[in-house]
């Protein structure tokens, strides 16, 4: 009997035994294992401190540097999480793309379409943050002054900002001309927002609507010219667009600020006495926009001579829409012309841009040689 009890008790005592030990076998590799796979993770996570070839970018599709040594991803519409994840990798800016996955299944946002900035070196949860939040990286475009819808188009299509395409034809939609008030002229072919997109510098995501664009430099627009001249308030849409008119000639024509309102004053006058305005860009406007042709370094009579409605030198009066876009000066010189005798204006100092003003037609052909703007 007391055999058997101490045999029970041994029995037992080899059991706490053996289960302290398993449990203490378990502590012991839960102790080296977690450890082991923070670190993993850690690392896994950790950002990229070198990328080995920068210049492997321009194999990754959608994924540039930047300046500053950071870098822009570009977030396709519909591409899903694993995709980019996998260009990432090839780009070597995060370690592993299964763990960029486990990351993205836990969230309870979508990555988010666009291009967005990323500080170099970041961690992958930085770079999903980043993503999810979808807060876009702005570029930088600069419109001249001066330029067409076409070569505006061919601006932001160049930058990545919309295709020159959906840029024409926002510019040329009914329903946007129709909610800014510009007028339709029955001599202009495709009626279009030329004129009214203010030439400035812009800040814009890439992939941005085409529609918005438009309407972001449409309202500069009239910002400007309310800034310019509160009569505005005041004019029908038609006498609005005589002077779009007007400072689109004179934005071809000018090349010192001073001048502007001078040539102004000259476009006025002939307006006045019903003398064809006789401006070359004018004419350079028929070349290169509607006959599709390359700038031309100087005009020739035969180019004056052409056919079209925009040729002033061949029809009185203003041509049937705006040639280009106007900037602040010439906005400003087309409101408030100075008050001169002068008919006419030529160029007589390339390097300086500096024009000489005449009453009369002989006193005119003295003057020299004929440029136009390039």
């Amino acid at each position: 009997m007391a055999k058997n009890k101490t045999k029970t008790k041994k029995k037992k005592r080899n059991l706490f035994l053996s289960i302290l030990s398993f449990f203490s076998t378990l502590l012991a590799l839960v102790l080296i294992i977690v450890p082991l796979a923070l670190c993993f993770l850690l690392y896994i996570n950790s950002p990229v401190q070198t990328v080995n070839n920068r210049s492997s970018f321009s194999g990754i599709d959608g994924i540039t540097e930047a300046e500053d040594g950071g870098y822009y991803i570009e977030v396709r519409r519909g591409e899903t999480s694993q995709s980019v994840g996998m260009r990432l990798e090839r780009a070597g800016l995060i370690r592993n793309r299964y763990f960029w996955n486990f990351l993205c299944r836990f969230q309870s946002e979508h990555i988010k379409t666009g291009t967005f900035r990323i500080d170099a070196p970041s961690s992958q949860i930085s770079i999903l943050r980043v993503l999810i939040a979808g807060k876009q990286e702005l570029f930088r475009v600069t419109i001249p002054e001066g330029v067409t819808i076409r070569k505006a188009a061919a601006i932001f299509e160049e930058i990545g900002i919309c295709p020159a395409n959906e840029f024409i034809a926002a510019a040329r939609d009914v329903s946007i001309l129709n909610n800014y008030g510009i007028p339709v002229s029955s001599r202009v072919s495709v009626p279009s927002m030329e004129g009214y997109l203010f030439p400035d510098t812009y800040y814009f995501p890439k992939e941005y609507p085409a529609e918005k664009v438009v309407e972001k430099m449409a309202d500069n627009f009239f910002t400007q010219i309310n800034s310019i001249s509160p009569a505005v308030q005041n004019m029908s849409p038609a006498e609005l667009n005589r002077i779009v008119i007007l400072a689109s000639i004179i934005e071809r024509e000018y090349r010192i600020s001073d001048e502007a309102p001078i040539m102004s004053g000259v476009f006025t006058n002939r307006l006045r006495i019903n003398m064809a305005l006789q401006s070359c860009a004018t004419v350079q406007y028929i070349i290169t926009e509607i006959q599709g042709k390359p700038h031309p370094s100087v005009l020739l009579f035969t180019d004056l001579e052409i056919v079209n409605p925009y040729n002033t030198y061949m029809y009185p009066g203003l041509p049937p829409g705006p040639i280009s876009a106007p900037g602040y000066v010439a906005l400003r010189a087309a409101f408030y012309p100075q008050t001169t005798n002068y008919l006419y204006f030529r160029l007589t100092d390339a390097a300086s841009g500096k024009h000489y003003f005449s009453r009369s037609y002989d006193e005119h052909i003295r003057a020299g040689t004929l440029y136009i703007k390039p």
